[in-house]
């Protein structure tokens, strides 16, 4: 027997190495399946949870996109004005007390012959007595009087003033040139004298002369004070109140071609009166583009704050369904945590679904929004504006809100323990 030879068990032992537990993994591919499958497994809760971010999204880039297209149109408008009148003023006063009335007898055919100008007539504002109120009859229920501004015109002015009418006609040169006693009246002054049809000839006293209403005017492009007034032919007014032709606080409206605004005020004062051009001062519009600004920055304001409160709504409705959702599966949390997944990986899973339904309804919102906008234009006649950079952002900002609305449900799923999810 060899000495040497060990009894068994009583030899060394071996040094064996303790067992590592392999860590669990979640990668990203994982947490995109979990999360689709999350979604597939109830499509109607689902579809339900992605419409709050449909009706968000949608809604932020239809008011965006129409706020650009309304923006467009003020800008169009606010153009053309600016580019399309003029107006003079009498000064003669404050140049020669002596001098009379600036504007000569026939200063609206004057300043009609220059190129560009399309339409051009003065006006003044009647000085009434307060006893001379505006009635509709001279007894009975409408003999009470209204205090109604009472215009002295030009034909050329209502024609400058690109009106619509709701009854009747304008009048024209004939009525002007034979001082006929007839009137224009705005909608809102012949609602408030009970005119409401011209069928039975009505006519409106002003103090105690007569005048016949031949029109109702509904809008005007230019001059909106129109609307509320009662506006009679200039000669007329002379005649009837005044008896001197040309009051010294007259006034010229021109409306010209497009971008002729500018030359024709230039030369208006001199093609009116060559002998003493300063009697009269031409007022071409001021710059819009500081009220324009204006218009469309607070435009674009309020509708943001509206886009706004629509995705915190979605952003509501998303959190909401899932937390629904966390404490539907709370036993299937807590076996993914007894078999070794961790906290992390249930946030990253509850992240991913929510995030996928805020890009998905993203999608679909920015779909539906880009679509709102062009039928709004079409039906208007407008031209749609829709930046770039909000169908590109748009459903960026489904994502971040479905990833914002699961990070309180993700969180409460991470702390579930797997015992106590497991006795439930």
């Amino acid at each position: 027997m060899n000495p040497r030879r060990l009894l068994p068990g009583t030899g060394p032992r071996r040094r064996t190495r303790p067992r590592t537990v392999e860590p669990s993994r979640f990668a990203p591919r994982d947490a995109l399946a979990e999360s689709l499958a999350g979604v597939l497994q109830r499509p109607a809760r689902s579809a339900l949870t992605a419409l709050g971010t449909v009706l968000g999204v949608g809604t932020f880039v239809a008011v965006l996109g129409l706020t650009a297209t309304t923006s467009s149109q003020i800008d169009a408008r606010f153009n053309v004005l600016g580019a399309t009148q003029v107006e003079i003023e009498d000064v003669a006063a404050e140049q020669d007390e002596f001098a009379g009335p600036g504007f000569p007898e026939d200063a609206d055919a004057r300043v009609e012959r220059l190129n560009g100008v399309r339409h051009a007539g003065v006006y003044y504002e009647v000085r009434l007595d307060a006893a001379d109120a505006v009635r509709a009859a001279p007894v009975g229920p409408g003999a009470e009087g209204e205090a109604v501004d009472v215009v002295a015109a030009s034909p050329g002015v209502l024609n400058a003033a690109v009106p619509t009418l709701t009854q009747g006609r304008l009048y024209d040169a004939y009525h002007s040139r034979t001082r006929q006693r007839v009137a224009v009246l705005g909608a809102a002054t012949a609602a408030r004298l009970g005119i409401t049809t011209l069928e039975t000839r009505p006519a409106v006293f002003i103090g105690d002369e007569p005048f016949t209403v031949i029109g109702i005017i509904g809008d005007v492009e230019r001059k909106a004070d129109l609307l509320l007034s009662v506006v009679v032919p200039r000669t007329t007014a002379d005649e009837v109140w005044s008896g001197t032709p040309g009051r010294p606080d007259a006034r010229m409206l021109v409306a010209t071609d497009l971008g002729a605004a500018q030359q024709v005020a230039r030369l208006a004062p001199t093609a009116l009166r060559p002998d003493h051009p300063e009697y009269l001062k031409a007022v071409a519009p001021p710059d819009p583009r500081s009220l324009r600004t204006n218009v469309t920055s607070d435009l674009d304001q309020l509708f943001l704050v509206l886009a706004g409160i629509c995705l915190v709504i979605g952003a509501v409705g998303i959190a909401n369904t899932t937390l629904v959702a966390v404490l539907e599966r709370t036993g299937e949390i807590g076996l993914r945590r007894a078999l070794g997944a961790r906290g992390r990986h249930v946030t990253a899973q509850f992240l991913a679904e929510s995030g996928a339904l805020g890009a998905l309804g993203g999608l679909i919102g920015t779909s539906l929004g880009t679509l709102t906008v062009v039928t709004v234009a079409l039906v208007r006649d407008w031209t749609p504006v829709v930046h770039p950079a909000t169908v590109a952002a748009a459903p960026v900002v489904g994502l971040v809100t479905g990833v914002l609305a699961g990070l309180y449900p993700a969180w409460r799923a991470a702390r579930i323990e797997p015992a106590e999810a497991l006795r439930r």
